[in-house]
């Protein structure tokens, strides 16, 4: 699993203008389908790790939801058991929904767990750049659009001390090619070289799209305050110098700005030695996937 990282802060309430914000990526946490631990072996696993961060502030990925009894709405009782007996149990939530049953989406939810008091969140899908329209050049696929598999979540938090903070948890699209109808032989086994390159292309397209739409909700951030205090974190399936994670950074040397220098961002992993720069080792590679993007 993907483990983020953790920015400065204490154990108990913070003291002014300080907090530990950290990002966790818990990998289809609750779904029973899958042929691994059980739910009761990952709580054992992952509970110790979610203490050691001492987050002020936690960002989630993946996180499953449960059928409710009765009809009752969609429950997360797999992310309350692995809560349960640690501070981050009392915490101010808030989550991702879904359109068409209001409760907890079936899966991939994102979460934000606060110390502080939520005065305000929403989650954000195609709200701010409409899905592109596009005809398949394999496949037997018509013209269709374009959307991201998840939405953004976006919590604006209040600190005792009267100052807020715009907390954005993101999981943009990992780079496995996407969906094309009649494009495979099998669940695993693409018909043509061709058909999969155009998947590749469409998961490329989704993750720069959504990126788009995060760096837009962030200038709209600064539009309204140019003194804001922003952090963009999560799973961005992408290192810093990779297009998504570039499109939310922003920089002022790309747009031959000068004047657009406070509206960047900056990595919190550049005050780590590059030994450390790492958040997942993939096929033994160490890679930086989960981002904490910081206003300055």
């Amino acid at each position: 699993m993907s483990a983020g990282m953790s920015a400065g802060g204490a154990a108990e309430p913070p003291p002014a203008g300080r907090l530990r914000i950290a990002t966790f990526n818990l990998e289809n946490l609750g779904d029973t389908a899958l042929p691994h631990a059980t739910l009761a072996e990952r709580v054992r696993l992952l509970r110790p790790q979610l203490l050691r961060l001492r987050a002020d502030i936690l960002c989630l990925q993946e996180v499953d939801s449960q059928r409710g009894s009765n009809g009752a709405p969609r429950r997360l009782d797999a992310l309350d058991a692995l809560l349960a007996g640690t501070p981050y149990a009392a915490f101010h939530r808030l989550t991702t929904v879904s359109r068409s049953h209001g409760g907890p989406r079936d899966k991939h939810n994102l979460v934000i767990l606060s110390r502080l008091a939520i005065v305000s969140g929403r989650q954000i899908l195609h709200d701010l750049v409409q899905p592109p329209l596009y005809t398949p050049a394999t496949g037997d696929g018509a013209a269709a659009a374009i959307t991201w598999d998840r939405p953004i979540l976006h919590a604006t938090l209040q600190a005792e001390a009267g100052w807020t903070l715009d907390v954005v948890n993101v999981h943009l699209r990992a780079p496995r090619a996407a969906f094309i109808a009649g494009g495979k032989e099998s669940a695993t086994a693409w018909r043509t070289m061709s058909g999969w390159a155009e998947g590749f292309f469409l998961a490329a397209v989704k993750a720069a799209g959504q990126a788009l739409e995060v760096r837009l909700l962030v200038d709209r951030l600064f539009d309204a305050d140019p003194e804001a205090r922003i952090v963009v974190c999560g799973d961005f399936n992408a290192d810093s110098h990779e297009a998504p994670v570039r499109t939310i950074l922003g920089d002022e040397e790309d747009a031959g700005n000068a004047h657009l220098a406070f509206r960047t961002l900056v990595p919190a992993e550049r005050s780590l030695a590059d030994s450390r720069r790492f958040s997942v080792l993939h096929h033994g590679r160490p890679r930086m996937l989960d981002h904490l993007l910081l206003s300055r």
